[in-house]
Parts: structure tokens; C-alpha cells; sequence
């Protein structure tokens, strides 16, 4: 008898399981892993923890204080000891981290991973929200907020793109963006976290994101799985703080809030998504069936997978008291279609009971594993989980990012006034003063950033010191607390000015959260939104000096700066510009880049003009303030710049037209100033008459165009039919006979709106 011995290679293939060949299709290495994994393991995949790193941070901040409850920012486990927790990623019980910004921390939890029994790897997940910002080192782009005012998609999928490597260079690999919430309270402190008001461009900057983050398949070593949050409809809470109630029509829903959501799904493929932290018209939206299985997987065909926010789960029971105990709370989430838990331990534990006692379908935990195994093996984990540390220095911070962060920075910063003295030539200036509490600091970084090297960061005073001549440059310093009540360095500032020939003032808010003195910013909500401390008496007094005096406010919302607006000649929107805002300020400033950014958001008089939008139904305004106006300040789609464009002659490619069919609606732009500049073009469409009450006016269209001095172009739009659909009173989608007027122009304003109409029939 004789017996064959099979060479050492063929044998080792002969028992490699099916999902380590990375030969084979994914959905084939999900089902084969699933079939090896115990219910234990396969609900582990469902479970996130905070890094150990953020843990001992947390420990040390606190100093064995207790972490309030509603605090979403520092978190660790008093009952789960940081070797307790390597000791359960060694045996699997641990799906995800957060919350780890060192590659190095990464590489030694992936370690630990690789000692389970299936050794299948941790996928990360972190803020990532304008670049890779909480990570020391890394490339700070604007806000969102900032983004948005671009109305430049290409660009936001580039610095998407970009950030997806800076994030998967230090060991995640998967970011907690894009916000993708419509925001209509200024006082809500995450609006610089969002792209705007408006439902369109929300959706544009919302897909923009997702695709450069996931690339064309979210495949491979180099792309980050992105995620749609909050859903929904947290960003108009009924008193502008974060996690408060919302009660809105599901009209509202479906033509406000949910088309972000319905895009990025559909056309984008987000590959996850987060639940909101507040209830929604008397349910907890991580226990909201009808939005999370019914409306995104069942309508729209989400197949991703959904986590919780900050331990939004245990508030089901504790904040909302819906669920009696923490068992039935984390029933109700799984059930209602929820995948992953942020973060700590007992949902592990809950879910495995609530199986073994038949309260919940071991196929919902199934479906759950499925997907977030699809994840991980779509972005090559199970093939090197590692990171290589010599590629991440090479990767943070170098030089096409730097380039495209200052692009992006000089295309966010919106010019809101100019009497005639930008563009500044600095050779005609012999003593600058510049001040302000957001003058020299890194309040220009904005939320979701924690400290970054001092040599990665342009200031406002280094940016114009560069290109002043620092010699010329007298800089006061106002100190950096936004709410500080300083009348004594009001008037010490306002003496250098009357010494001064001209003066940059720069106030605003402080978004940074690891200082106390924050004022916007995640769970930073306020009553007013008019400047805080004595940030408004410092521009006073010193444009009563007679020195001429720019503001360039800094934040991640509108401001209420109506004296300022009205008395000092030039103000700049300069948002949260990122790692180069003083170089781009200064660009600006002086017309070596011609500004070119609208608001993507209105900017209101007053707290008590909230809501102020510009998309509002037509009897919003029936009847007037009577201690104020009923205007916005500055309106949606509102900025200046250095040339002046002409709008004229707008077509409609014809009078009548099928609801089957599109059409198109060009006008003539022409440059005629004296520079050249880039205008935003917008389309704006109203349906005159409708069987249920339609807004005054909605985005639906906009276009970025460059001419130099006298050079004329046709801008043309189709319009096709989904950008006249609406829901009639039945709630039923599609596009009424009637007729509607099409707008195109600068801004929102009537004023500055060409009109034509256009009649569509059956």
C-alpha cells in the first residue's frame, strides 16, 4: 500500500480557509466566515470600544471624577480596565475602536486581533470631518461649512480624496463623514459641521465627500468608508441645542431633510450611516424602525451598515425613557435596524441573551456581522491590517495636500462687504494693527481638531505679517477668549490704533474642544448669536478712531453683526479656513485671489428671526416684525468680489414642455469689471401654483464661472423633471401641470435674479 504525501504548499492551501483567499469574491468570503463564527463572535463584530490611548487620557483629565452623562467627547469604562480590554480583542470580542490617533496604537490592537481564533481584524472609525484633524500632524481643511460656500464638488472630492489616505496612513479606516444634516438654527453648535441650509447643495457636498472618500467601490488600501449622519432632522432642534426633540411632518422630512440621505445612499453608496441623538416626533432615533429598516434599506436600498452615536443606545432608557432597562433598549435598537454600538461594554452581553431567549432573530445579528465582514474585507484587512509608519510621514501633511487645503481655504472665505478699500496694496500702509481674540491662535482650525504643531498652522497675524512685511505689523494681543469682558484692552487697543493707518480685527467664536473656552462646536449651543464678550466694543472703539477697519470673523456659524455690517467698511466670512488660513486671508485680502465664495447658509439679524432661510413657504413673511426686519442680513448665495458680473438675457428652450421631458434655461454672464474673478452661477426654481404649498424659491442647480475682464459666456442648465417633482397632499412624487418660474442670478435675492417662465403640461 502506498501513500501519497502531498508537497507542504498544496497542503497548506488544502487547509486554508476560503475567506483568507483573497482570490475569492468577497460575498463568498463573507458567507464562509460567517458559517465559522458562534453567535458570541459574530455579536462582538456589532461591539465598538474607545481606544486605550483615549482611555488614558480621559483618566487623566478627569482624575477620578466622573464623566457627566451627556458628555460626548471623553470616554472610558469603570468596570473594563484597559487589559481587560486588550485581553477581549485577543479573544474577539471587540469588532471596532475609536478614538485611536496614533498609527502606532492601530498597528498593536490589530496585533492583539490577529491572536483571536479567526483573527479577523478591527476596522477603525474617527472624526475625520475636515481631514484627518484629530490625528497630530495631519492636513486641516476648512469646515464643512467652509466647503460648502465653494459650491465647488470637484474640490471637495479631491480634499475627500486626500483625507481618506491621511486617515488610512494612521491605521483607520473609516470616517464618521459627511454630516449630512440640513441646518436651520444658527444657534445649533454643529452648523460649521454641516454644508447649509439648503437641501440641494447639502446633497451635491454630501455625495462629493462619500466619493472621495470610498472611491468608485470602496475597495483597497487607499479609500476609508465614509458615513451619512445624523439621522434625522437633529440640526433644527425645537431649542437650538444638540439632542433636543424634533416633531416634523414626514412632507418636511421627505423634501428637507431626507434627500441628502437618499443620495447618498442611491447614487453615492454610503457604505454606513449614524443615527441621530434626538428623538424624533416622540421616537428615539436610534429605536426608529421606520427610518433606519423601512426608509433606508427598504425604500432606498441601503445595504451598509448603521451604528449608534455616542452612546445613544443606553439613552433609549436613560435620556428618553422609552425602554424600562438597558436589555430591552439594546433589543429595541437591533430590531429597529441598527448594527453597531458605540461604544463600551453590556451590548454584547444584552444582544446574546436577548438571541438565546428568542427576543431577537439571530438573522438581524446575521445581517449586522454580514456587513460590517463585507467592510473589512473590502478594504483589504484581512490581507495587512498594518500600518506602514514610514509611508504615514510620508503621507500626512505633504505637499499636494497642503496645495489643495490652501485652495480650498481661499475658496471658503466670503467676501460680505467692501466700500472700496479691498483689495489692500500693503505698500501704502505703514503701521497695520492687528487684533482681536482669533488673531494669532488655532480657533482658524475649527471643531473636531485637536492640537496641531505650531509650525503647521498659518495664523491670521503670520499670513499677514508674510505678506505686509512683518515690520510693518503691530499686533495687540487681545487674548484668546472669545467671552472675556475686557474694556481696559478695548481702550489699550483702540490708543494703537489712533497710531495706526489701518486695522484687521478678528472676532468670532472658538470652536477648538479641548480648551474650556469653546463657544460652537459639538453640544455648544447658545441663546444668542450675536458676538460674545466685548469682541463688538473692540470694533467699535477702534473704527472710532477713524482708522480704516476690516472684520474678519472667525467660526462655524452665522453671526449677528448688524453694527458691524452697517458701520465698518469691510467684512470677511473667513469661516474655519484650516491649516493656511492666514495665507489665504491675506490672498484675499489683498486680491492675489479674487474671492469667490456665497453663503451656503443665511445669515440672520437676529436669534429671533430663527428660522431664517431662504427656501421658506410663501406665508412665512405674510406678516411683518415690527421691531426689526424681516430680511436676513446677508442671504443664501450672497458674496462679493473684486469684478463685477452681468447677468442678461435668460432662454428657456422652450414655453411649454412635457413633465416626461427636460429642458434647459441659459443666460449670458459677463465680466465687467476690471479683474479677473470666478462667479457662481445659481438656478433657482419656484412652481407658481401647487396642490400643496411649495417653497418661495429652491437650489436646484449652480455652476462655477471664470472670465477675465470683458469676456462674455453662455451658462446653460437642463432641467430635468426631478427638479420640478414635489410631494402633492397625498404624499405621492412627481411633477404637477402648471407653471414655474426659473431663476438664475448671483444670490437668492430677488434683486439679483434674471426670471422666466415656462409652462409644464401633461
Amino acid at each position: 500500500m502506498t501513500i501519497a504525501v502531498l508537497p507542504a504548499a498544496l497542503l497548506t492551501m488544502a487547509q486554508k480557509p476560503l475567506y483568507k483567499d483573497a482570490g475569492q469574491p468577497v460575498e463568498k468570503r463573507v458567507t464562509d466566515l460567517l458559517q465559522r463564527m458562534t453567535l458570541e463572535e459574530k455579536v462582538a463584530q456589532m461591539c465598538q470600544y474607545v481606544g486605550p490611548g483615549h482611555i488614558r487620557e480621559t483618566q487623566q483629565r478627569f482624575k477620578g471624577k466622573k464623566v457627566a452623562k451627556n458628555d460626548d467627547a471623553y470616554g472610558f469604562y469603570p468596570n473594563l480596565s484597559i487589559n481587560d480590554l486588550y485581553k477581549m480583542t485577543e479573544e474577539g470580542k471587540v469588532g471596532s475602536f475609536l478614538h485611536v490617533v496614533t498609527a502606532e496604537e492601530a498597528n498593536q490592537l490589530q496585533e492583539l486581533a490577529m491572536k483571536s481564533r479567526l483573527q479577523i481584524p478591527l476596522i477603525i472609525g474617527i472624526d475625520a470631518i475636515h481631514g484627518n484633524a484629530l490625528v497630530s500632524g495631519t492636513t486641516v481643511y476648512p469646515t464643512p461649512i467652509g466647503q460648502a460656500a465653494s459650491f465647488d464638488t470637484e474640490l471637495v472630492e479631491r480634499l475627500s480624496r486626500e483625507s481618506a489616505l491621511e486617515v488610512r496612513a494612521t491605521g483607520a479606516h473609516w470616517t464618521f463623514t459627511p454630516n449630512i444634516d440640513v441646518a436651520r438654527d444658527a444657534r445649533w453648535g454643529r452648523t460649521g459641521e454641516t454644508f447649509g441650509e439648503d437641501p440641494y447643495l447639502v446633497t451635491r457636498m454630501g455625495v462629493a465627500t462619500i466619493k472621495g472618500y470610498q472611491g468608485e467601490d470602496c475597495q483597497g488600501s487607499d479609500v476609508a468608508l465614509a458615513c451619512g449622519k445624523h439621522l434625522i432632522a437633529g440640526s433644527e432642534p425645537s431649542n437650538g441645542t444638540n439632542a433636543a426633540p424634533m416633531d416634523v411632518s414626514e412632507r418636511t422630512l421627505r423634501e428637507v431633510y431626507l434627500p441628502p440621505y437618499k443620495a447618498a445612499v442611491e447614487e453615492a453608496k454610503v457604505f454606513t450611516l449614524m443615527a441621530a441623538h434626538n428623538e424624533l416626533n416622540g421616537v428615539p432615533c436610534h429605536a426608529d424602525k421606520w427610518m433606519m429598516t423601512d426608509i433606508m434599506r427598504d425604500e432606498y436600498g441601503f445595504d451598509g451598515f448603521i451604528v449608534s452615536d455616542w452612546m445613544d443606545v443606553e439613552r433609549i432608557h436613560d435620556l428618553h425613557k422609552v425602554a424600562p432597562n438597558l436589555k430591552e433598549a439594546y433589543r429595541e435598537t437591533v430590531a429597529a435596524g441598527l448594527d453597531m454600538h458605540m461604544h463600551g461594554p453590556g451590548f454584547m452581553e444584552g444582544v446574546i441573551e436577548l438571541v438565546k431567549e428568542g427576543k431577537l432573530a439571530e438573522a438581524q445579528v446575521d445581517r449586522a456581522c454580514r456587513a460590517i465582514l463585507e467592510a473589512k474585507f473590502k478594504l483589504g484587512l484581512f490581507e495587512n491590517p498594518f500600518v506602514d509608519l514610514k509611508k504615514t510621514r510620508k503621507t500626512l501633511f505633504c505637499k499636494e495636500h497642503k496645495a489643495t487645503a490652501l485652495e480650498a481655504a481661499e475658496k471658503s472665505i466670503v467676501l460680505l462687504k467692501n466700500e472700496g478699500l479691498l483689495p489692500l496694496d500693503f505698500s501704502k500702509y505703514k503701521n497695520i494693527l492687528v487684533t482681536g481674540p482669533n488673531a494669532d491662535n488655532h480657533t482658524v482650525l475649527g471643531d473636531w481638531t485637536l492640537q496641531q504643531p505650531d509650525e503647521n498652522v498659518v495664523t491670521i497675524l503670520d499670513g499677514i505679517c508674510q505678506a505686509a512685511g512683518k515690520e510693518k505689523v503691530t499686533y495687540y494681543n487681545y487674548g484668546d477668549d472669545v467671552r472675556q469682558d475686557s474694556p481696559e484692552k478695548v481702550k489699550e487697543a483702540s490708543e494703537l490704533a489712533k497710531k495706526a493707518d489701518l486695522a484687521i480685527v478678528v472676532v468670532g467664536e472658538n470652536p477648538l474642544r479641548y480648551q474650556k473656552t469653546k463657544t460652537c462646536g459639538e453640544n455648544v449651543d447658545r441663546m444668542s448669536i450675536d458676538l460674545l464678550g466685548t469682541q463688538e466694543l473692540l470694533v467699535k472703539e477702534i473704527h472710532k478712531t477713524g482708522v480704516p477697519t476690516i472684520v474678519v470673523l472667525v467660526g462655524g456659524r452665522p453671526l449677528s453683526v448688524n453694527w458691524i455690517a452697517q458701520n465698518v467698511p469691510a467684512l470677511v466670512q473667513a469661516w474655519e479656513p484650516g491649516s493656511f488660513a492666514g495665507t489665504a486671508v491675506a490672498n484675499i485680502l489683498t486680491g492675489k485671489v479674487n474671492p469667490s465664495a456665497k453663503l451656503p447658509i443665511s445669515i440672520p439679524r437676529h436669534a429671533g428671526q430663527i428660522q431664517m432661510i431662504y427656501n421658506h413657504k410663501p406665508s412665512q413673511y405674510f406678516h411683518k416684525y415690527k421691531d426689526g426686519a424681516s430680511t436676513p442680513l446677508y442671504a443664501f448665495g450672497y458674496g462679493l468680489s473684486y469684478t463685477t458680473f452681468a447677468y442678461s438675457n435668460l432662454k428657456l428652450s422652450g414655453n411649454k414642455v412635457s413633465s416626461k421631458d427636460s429642458f434647459t434655461a441659459s443666460v449670458e454672464l459677463t465680466n465687467i469689471g476690471k479683474s479677473e474673478g470666478t462667479e457662481i452661477v445659481q438656478l433657482y426654481i419656484r412652481d407658481d401654483y401647487s396642490y400643496a404649498t411649495r417653497p418661495v424659491k429652491e437650489l436646484k442647480d449652480f455652476m462655477r464661472v471664470t472670465l477675465k475682464p470683458g469676456e462674455k459666456r453662455t451658462v446653460e442648465f437642463t432641467i430635468s423633471p426631478d427638479k420640478l417633482a414635489y410631494y402633492n397632499r397625498a404624499m405621492e412624487y412627481g411633477v404637477e401641470p402648471g407653471t414655474f418660474t426659473i431663476m438664475v442670478g448671483s444670490s437668492s435675492m430677488d434683486k439679483d435674479l434674471q426670471k422666466a417662465k415656462i409652462e409644464i403640461i401633461k
